[in-house]
């Protein structure tokens, strides 16, 4: 995937920045000490009548490590700029921004995506967030053990299993290679409200172009529904949820899933959604580098 691409570009740089920071702080405070033993051993006697300095306060001139993590930061921008431009526009994003019903909120700045839309008397919003993002990179789990890979080998090598052919091998590397271009998880909180009859939040999880209900909740208060502060969270939470969605009656589910359906809530949404995250996160990551290269070199 290309998040995963960039997760690698970014990280490997950035250690080893973190190490020039480290050494070149290390070699400062060393010399430091230094030039005060020097100073405290050559001149004891003038450092005792010094006398309060009213001089003009000058402003020291950058060190050489805020000079080297200024240049560095202006390589990651450019970086950042050549996968851009060489990136095109996905179709799912194409498409559905110009004949997709909702209407979108992308505050620069914010974790978080808003669409939104009418239909008939009701409003339907649905959220998602870049964190997801970085969560499932982080997540131990979302990946396979390479430790546990290797137990699972050892396994069927002294097992009964121990005279697998080279076909079935090739057969698990093309799996494998499938596995890691699975696309990440996106949670979806979708909300639909009608005029002075609450609102209906549904949980659910977009991922390889499907949309997968989790939970359904029913608030009489809509504004229950968004959790705008934190006395709405918490009387939300204090609320009987509902059963979990996936032990409710199947006729039931499909039913919920068909009436999702009719409001936006479709396979084209559910494309959309993990590559618009994608671009939002590489604008957002963009625009902090600018801002942190802006307050060094000031």
């Amino acid at each position: 995937m290309m998040m995963s691409l960039r997760a690698v570009a970014r990280s490997a740089p950035r250690a080893t920045l973190a190490r020039a920071a480290m050494v070149g702080r290390c070699q400062a405070v060393s010399r430091t000490n230094s030039l005060l033993k020097a100073s405290a051993t050559l001149r004891p006697q003038q450092q005792q009548l010094s006398t309060f300095s009213t001089s003009v306060f000058r402003r020291n001139a950058p060190s050489e490590t805020d000079e080297e993590l200024s240049t560095k930061l202006t390589s990651e921008i450019e970086f950042e700029h050549d996968v851009k431009e060489h990136e095109p526009l996905p179709a799912s994003v194409k498409d559905f921004l110009e004949n997709g019903p909702f209407e979108i909120v992308d505050i620069p700045g914010k974790e978080e995506v808003i669409l939104t839309r009418t239909h008939n008397n009701e409003k339907i919003t649905v959220s998602f967030s870049i964190a997801d993002l970085h969560n499932y990179e982080n997540d131990p789990y979302s990946e396979e053990d390479p430790a546990l890979a290797d137990e699972e080998m050892d396994g069927d090598v002294n097992g009964q299993q121990g005279s697998r052919g080279a076909s079935d091998m090739e057969g698990e590397d093309d799996m494998g290679a499938g596995a890691d271009e699975a696309a990440v998880p996106c949670r979806l909180n979708i909300v639909v409200e009608k005029p002075n009859k609450g609102a209906l939040t549904i949980e659910a999880i977009a991922q390889d172009g499907t949309i997968v209900v989790e939970n359904m909740f029913y608030y009489k208060d809509a504004k229950l529904a968004h959790g705008e502060s934190a006395d709405a969270t918490h009387a939300a939470q204090d609320l009987y949820p509902g059963p979990p969605f996936g032990s409710l009656d199947e006729d039931l589910q499909v039913l919920m899933e068909r009436y999702l359906e009719d409001r936006g809530i479709t396979q084209a949404l559910a494309v959309f959604v993990p590559d618009y995250m994608d671009m939002k996160e590489q604008r957002e990551y963009l625009a902090w580098l600018s801002n942190v290269k802006s307050f060094i070199d000031a």
